[in-house]
C-alpha cells in the first residue's frame, strides 16, 4: 500500500530517532479509532436473538460466539504491545483497522454459526491490537498526562459501545436488512479511520529493540501492587461487560416480557452511556478513589440487578443497569487511570498487554461458564449466582485498593 509522502517522511525520521511536532488532531483521531473498535466489538449484541431464532441455537452457542471474540482479542494483546514497541503504533493500527473492515464484510455474508465465529475471531484479533497499540500511542502523545489519557480512553470505550449497540438495536427492530445494514455503516466509519491513521505520524520513535522479540506480558516489580489493584478492578468489571453484551439483552427482555429488541439494546446502551458519564464526572477525583468507589458500587448494584430481574419491572431493570454502568465506569476508568500514572515509559506496551490479557480473559471465561450454565439450567437460574460472584470480586478489589500506597508525583 502506497503511503502519503508526509507519512513516509515520518517513518524515515522515526528510524533515526527524530521527533516531529505533534499533530494536534492525532490524539482525538486515536480516541475515535479506539471508540470505533469497541463499538464494533459490541455491534452484534442486540442481534444474537435474531441469529438464535433464525438458526435455532442455544445460549451456550451465543456465548461461544461472543467468547471467540474475547479469546482472539486476548491472543492479540499478548503480541500487539511488543510488536508496536518494535515497529511502531501506526503499522499495527493500519493492519488492525483493515481487519475490522474484513470482519464486517464476513458478518454481512454470514449464513451459519461457523462464519459468525470466524467474523468474531477477526474482530477479536483486530480490536485487541487497536486497544493496545492505540492506548500506547495515546500515552506516547501525552506521556506526562497518564491519568487524563486513561480517563479519555475509558470514556471512548463506553461511548463507542453505547452508540453502536443502540444504533444496531433500532435498525434491527425498525430498519431494513438488520443483519447487513449496521455492519455496512460501521465499515464506512472504519474506512474513514483507516485514512486518518494513514495520514498520522508515528508516535513511537525511540527505544525500539534491535530485534523483534514477542515477550510475555510483563509487569515491573516496582508497580506490582498497583497493577494487582488495577487488574482485579478491570477483571471484575469486564466479567460484567461480557455477560451484558452477550446474554443480558435476552435476560432483560424475558424478565419484563418484551419482544422489542430496542428494549434490550437500550438497557445495555444506557449502562454503557452512564459508564462514560461517570468517568467524566469523576475527572477531578484521584484515580484510586474513583476505582474504589466503583468497585464497591458495582458490588452493590450487582445485587440490585438481580432484584430488578426478579421483579420483572422494566423501569427497575433499566435503572439498575444504568446504576451498574455508572459504577462500572468508575471501576474501569479509575483502574486504568491509576495504572497509567505508574507505568514506566519503556514498559508501556508490555504492561498494557498484561492489563488487557486479564481483562479479556475475565470477559471470556465467565461468559462461557454462564452460557453453559444457562443451557443446563436456564438463563434466569444462573444470573443471580453469576452476579453474586461478580459482587464478591468487586469487593475484593476494593479491599486490595485500601492496601495500595498513594501515588506521588515522583512515582
Amino acid at each position: 500500500m502506497s503511503l502519503p509522502a508526509a507519512s513516509r517522511s515520518a517513518e524515515a525520521s522515526a528510524a533515526t530517532g527524530a521527533v516531529h511536532p505533534t499533530q494536534r488532531w492525532a490524539f482525538g483521531a486515536l480516541l475515535g479509532v479506539i471508540m470505533l473498535g469497541l463499538g464494533i466489538s459490541a455491534a452484534p449484541s442486540p442481534l444474537y436473538g435474531i441469529y438464535a431464532d433464525a438458526w435455532g441455537f442455544a445460549p451456550i452457542t451465543t456465548t461461544v460466539i461472543f467468547a471467540a471474540y474475547a479469546l482472539a482479542a486476548l491472543a492479540s494483546v499478548l503480541v500487539a504491545g511488543a510488536i508496536s514497541d518494535r515497529v511502531g503504533r501506526r503499522p499495527v493500527l493500519l493492519v488492525a483497522i483493515s481487519g475490522l473492515v474484513l470482519g464486517l464484510v464476513v458478518f454481512m455474508l454470514a449464513d451459519s454459526v461457523p462464519v459468525l465465529i470466524a467474523a468474531r475471531v477477526l474482530h477479536g484479533l483486530s480490536v485487541g491490537a487497536v486497544v493496545v497499540a492505540g492506548s500506547a500511542a495515546l500515552l506516547d502523545l501525552r506521556p506526562n498526562d497518564g491519568a487524563r489519557t486513561g480517563r479519555s480512553t475509558g470514556v471512548a470505550f463506553n461511548v463507542g459501545i453505547a452508540f453502536t449497540v443502540l444504533l444496531t438495536a433500532v435498525d434491527a427492530e425498525y430498519g431494513p436488512a438488520p443483519l447487513v445494514v449496521p455492519y455496512a455503516v460501521l465499515a464506512g466509519f472504519s474506512v474513514a479511520a483507516l485514512l486518518a491513521v494513514l495520514l498520522m505520524r508515528e508516535t513511537h520513535v525511540d527505544n525500539r529493540a534491535a530485534t523483534l522479540v514477542i515477550a510475555r506480558p510483563r509487569v515491573p516489580a516496582v508497580i506490582s501492587t498497583d497493577f494487582r489493584f488495577s487488574a482485579l478492578g478491570v477483571m471484575a468489571s469486564w466479567s460484567v461487560l461480557g455477560v451484558f453484551l452477550s446474554l443480558f439483552p435476552t435476560i432483560a427482555s424475558v424478565a419484563v416480557g418484551s419482544t422489542n429488541l430496542v428494549f434490550g439494546g437500550a438497557v445495555v446502551a444506557g449502562s454503557a452511556a452512564t459508564a462514560a458519564l461517570s468517568q467524566a464526572v469523576a475527572a477531578a477525583w484521584p484515580a484510586k478513589t474513583a476505582a474504589l468507589v466503583g468497585d464497591v458500587g458495582m458490588g452493590i448494584c450487582a445485587g440490585l440487578c438481580v432484584l430488578s430481574v426478579h421483579l420483572g419491572n422494566p423501569w427497575a431493570v433499566g435503572l439498575a443497569a444504568v446504576a451498574l454502568g455508572f459504577f462500572f465506569g468508575l471501576a474501569f476508568g479509575g483502574s486504568l487511570r491509576h495504572l497509567n500514572q505508574v507505568v514506566p515509559a519503556d514498559h508501556r506496551g508490555e504492561v498494557m498487554s498484561a492489563f488487557y490479557v486479564l481483562a479479556y480473559g475475565a470477559m471470556a471465561v465467565p461468559t462461557l461458564i454462564a452460557g453453559w450454565a444457562a443451557t443446563q439450567w436456564g438463563v434466569d437460574d444462573i444470573f443471580a449466582p453469576f452476579m453474586a460472584c461478580v459482587a464478591a470480586a468487586c469487593l475484593l478489589a476494593a479491599w486490595l485498593g485500601t492496601r495500595v500506597p498513594r501515588v506521588t508525583p515522583d512515582a
